[in-house]
């Protein structure tokens, strides 16, 4: 079963300012130079509690599998991987960080985000995109994290 659900906005287009309040917790604006827009805390956020849910549609794993440079799936089981690639999945604003400050658990086919250690009002929420998604995205690149371990 899943608890504490927070419902939020869509994240339509930022204002003019290049901030969007996602709701009374997040506002999307942008991150570090090489990582587009990040998630960050209004209020000061307790570890172990819920986030938010990565959202948006379901598809099959195998499909998703042949849709080449695709940024938002996540795959929930060898059947099933979210394409959260919509505007209003707020999780998808979630950068990369080697040493993360939010963990993705999957209960029921869904995908819930909740933060593993405190995180102070006006810090970026960050998660671990895991060694396939790293690979192909950001290595190339270079990790743009502070704590990298990967480089």
């Amino acid at each position: 079963m899943v608890k504490n659900r927070i419902p939020t906005a869509g994240t339509q287009d930022l204002l003019s300012n290049g901030v969007k309040t996602i709701d009374a917790r997040f506002e999307v604006r942008k991150s570090k130079p090489g990582t587009g827009l990040g998630l960050f805390a209004i209020s000061d956020i307790q570890k172990g509690e819920f986030i938010l849910e990565y959202t948006g549609r379901k598809i099959p794993t195998a499909v998703a599998d042949t849709m080449n440079k695709a940024r938002y799936l996540f795959e929930i089981d060898g059947n099933w991987t979210i394409d959260g690639s919509i505007r209003s999945n707020t999780a998808r604003y979630i950068n990369h960080s080697c040493d993360p400050n939010t963990e993705a658990e999957i209960d029921d086919g869904h995908i819930m985000i909740t933060a593993v250690r405190a995180i102070k009002k006006g810090e970026e929420l960050t998660i671990d995109y895991d060694t396939e998604y790293f690979d192909e995205f950001i290595r190339p690149v270079g990790c743009k994290c502070e704590s990298c371990v990967s480089a």
